[in-house]
């Protein structure tokens, strides 16, 4: 068995593989022994049909799955040992005849392209300078924190007149335009939560309403896009569309929270007893909380800023015609040349991406190695635990359950994705300079959505 190498230019080359009679023989003929001591034909008894009517009826299906076995092994064991770095998979190559005849056996060879990974020079350096962007920590935000705090774990009650902030319990009827109430319409209780109504009429004309008032509204200036119009007005989404902008709405009941005091037993429940003693420590310590909230989302602008300068100056060339055909054959389903050219120029954005995240690993000996993805999965859970106010267990019992974790494939590759993008993103702080910047949240937020 023999590979010969053609290069075609600096991105594809084709491998010929050569079977000789001698790689297959003994192999075929003992396997259609197994199907001679197993088969049952009408007239023989098992073990006793004859070879040569076993070869006739098996022998070329066995030959095949052979021989397909012996160049996979070939293709795979040449690409291995000569350290050759393709994309994807190599592919039979297009208007070549293989040479072989299944039904008089001999000398066999195929033909097969390799699209070749290209070399890239991914130039990043202390001289490339980059915003690092983090969110100003001032009064305002702190004293919205707290704010936000004292809501949550404050207490409903009832009042006469409704404010900016209230929930306002009670029943919504469908009308028709001249306001009547129409027959056969919605009619269902709910609740609207002024808070968040942003139109400015509408929030206006819910404010100063006691029990008992009427007012009409558009269900869709009281909720937060079509679901929940949905389940506000008790129908399915697919039906919110045809309902009437008019409903009348009659107050039942009005909900305000008394916002929670700033002592002892709301510092012990954000922070254990003794963590916090007064306002003041309440507010340096959430904005030192604030602060560490927002390093991940600074990392990730500085990372998104990285990837758009690296993608623009970066020069890769692919074989383009390769990957297309390769695309085509490695499909589960059936695609054709028109989707695979309206969806390329996606595809290959990723592909550069990966390879030129694969030249920085590579150039600077990034590994992500079993332990690392281990600890950083214990690292996620102990997370999730503390965002529903739950201890951690015992580390053994930590490691157990993020063994269980990464028996999901899924998950693995959502785990593995995110520690390679926290290596990146340590790497470019470390390499690039920084020119750190304060902003607002409100900008901070709009940086982050651009």
């Amino acid at each position: 068995m023999k590979v010969i190498r053609e290069d075609i230019d600096a991105l594809n080359a084709v491998l010929k593989v050569e079977i000789e009679t001698a790689d297959y023989d003994a192999t075929v003929k003992k396997e259609l022994e197994k199907y001679r001591k197993t088969a049952k034909i009408p007239g023989f008894r098992p073990g006793n049909v004859p070879a040569s009517l076993i070869k006739k009826q098996y022998g070329k299906g066995v030959l095949a799955e052979e021989i397909n076995k012996l160049v996979n092994k070939a293709l795979y064991d040449y690409i291995q040992e000569n350290k050759i770095s393709i994309l994807g998979n190599p592919i039979p190559k297009e208007g070549v005849d293989d040479k072989g005849d299944f039904d008089n056996p001999s000398t066999f060879e195929f033909s097969y392209e390799i699209g070749l990974t290209p070399v890239i020079d991914v130039k990043l350096s202390a001289k490339d300078k980059f915003d690092y962007n983090k969110v100003k920590v001032d009064d305002e935000l702190i004293g919205k924190q707290i704010s936000d705090l004292r809501r949550r774990y404050g207490k409903l009650s009832s009042a006469e007149k409704s404010e900016d902030t209230d929930m306002i319990l009670g029943l919504f009827v469908e009308l028709n335009d001249d306001e009547s109430v129409k027959e056969g319409g919605v009619m269902h209780s709910s609740t609207i939560s002024v808070e968040f109504v942003e139109d400015k009429a509408t929030k206006k004309a819910l404010k100063g309403l006691s029990v008992g008032d009427k007012v009409v509204v558009d269900p869709a200036k009281v909720s937060r896009g079509e679901n929940d119009m949905a389940t506000m007005l008790g129908v399915t989404a697919d039906k919110v569309n045809d309902l009437s902008k008019k409903f009348q709405f009659t107050v039942n009941e009005i909900k305000r929270i008394e916002l929670a005091e700033l002592n002892e037993e709301l510092f012990t429940k954000l922070f254990g007893p003794g963590v916090v003693t007064d306002e003041k420590g309440l507010k340096e310590r959430i904005a030192e909380d604030l602060k560490n909230m927002f390093v991940n989302d600074s990392d990730r602008l500085l990372t998104k800023s990285v990837y758009e300068d690296l993608m623009k100056k970066t020069k890769v060339e692919l074989p383009n015609e390769f990957l297309k055909r390769w695309i085509k054959l490695s499909n589960e389903k059936p695609i054709s040349d028109e989707q695979i050219a309206a969806e390329y120029d996606s595809y290959t954005e990723g592909l550069k991406w990966q390879l030129i995240q694969g030249e920085i690993f590579k150039a600077n000996e990034i590994k992500l190695d079993q332990e690392e993805v281990v600890n950083f999965t214990k690292g996620l859970l102990v997370n999730n635990y503390a965002q529903y106010g739950i201890p951690a267990p015992e580390d053994d019992e930590l490691t157990k359950s993020a063994m269980q974790v990464l028996q999901n494939k899924e998950e693995v590759n959502r785990i593995y994705d995110m520690l390679a993008e926290s290596k990146l993103t340590n790497y470019f702080k470390s390499t690039v300079k920084l020119n750190e910047k304060e902003v607002s949240y409100d900008d901070f937020v709009a940086l982050a959505n651009s």
